[in-house]
């Protein structure tokens, strides 16, 4: 497809400086054990599959007109994961960050986390501090990566800035919710989110954010996601009305 074919008719009333030229795509990257599993692998030779596909989707959004591109890695309910594949997570996101920060650098990437940072290992801690630190110039592509993230839990800790006194706006309200998850303020809200590995719900995931995203499932699980399935989910997302709550103007 021609990039930046998924361009509206509509411009967000609630983001008038956020232009249309700007596409933010959330992804849950579900289906890493199933992929092991149905292939009799342990489920953290998915996981590690699933880096390959993480690697083949950053390279390939800013064709797509992808500006911010969140990937969902590890939520605060993974906690509960047998501690075997937990830790071997946090070693893959350690290899993942390690590996690719000059590659990062090179093709103009931006990297942050999101999420809370107190209970990951504080070598993982330190290696994503230095990769934001060495990317921080870079224009082609804001990639954030949710880790130990709750939709929920970063809406109660915004909550009670509220509460203690932040103005009750709604620009208030998410400078505090960016606060809560160590993100930058200013990120446009989701777009489009893609759920692969056949399910179909949000799991925690940017509930705030994405209020008015448009949604896409696919059965694909997330090792086997590739550029053409991202081609896919923005072309579906094109084809899409977006009027949030408001009408399209009749054609002149």
């Amino acid at each position: 497809m021609t990039p930046r074919s998924f361009d509206s008719q509509w411009q967000d009333p609630e983001q008038p400086d956020r232009g249309r030229d700007r596409f933010h795509v959330a992804i849950n990257m579900d289906g890493n054990g199933r992929w092991a599993l149905v292939r009799g692998r342990p489920r953290e030779q998915g996981h590690v599959a699933g880096v390959a596909a993480v690697r083949r989707t950053v390279e390939a959004a800013p064709a797509f007109g992808i500006t911010t591109l969140t990937l969902y890695a590890f939520s605060s309910d993974n906690w509960r994961r047998p501690r075997g594949e937990v830790d071997n997570l946090m070693f893959l996101l350690n290899k993942y960050l390690d590996v690719e920060c000059d590659t990062l650098i090179a093709s103009g990437v931006r990297f942050n986390v999101i999420g809370r940072r107190d209970r990951i290992p504080p070598s993982l801690k330190r290696s994503i501090a230095r990769v934001e630190r060495r990317t921080s110039e870079g224009t082609a592509l804001h990639l954030r990566v949710a880790i130990d993230y709750s939709a929920r839990e970063a809406l109660l800790a915004a909550a009670a800035r509220v509460a203690r006194g932040t103005p009750p706006t709604r620009e208030s309200f998410e400078r505090s919710l960016c606060e809560a998850i160590h993100a930058p303020s200013g990120t446009r809200d989701v777009d489009l989110l893609i759920r692969t590995g056949g399910e179909q719900r949000l799991s925690d995931f940017l509930l705030w954010e994405s209020a008015y995203a448009e949604l896409y499932f696919t059965s694909v699980p997330w090792p086997d996601f590739t550029e053409a399935d991202l081609a896919a989910a923005v072309e579906a997302f094109a084809a899409r009305d977006r009027r949030y709550g408001g009408v399209l103007k009749a054609a002149p």
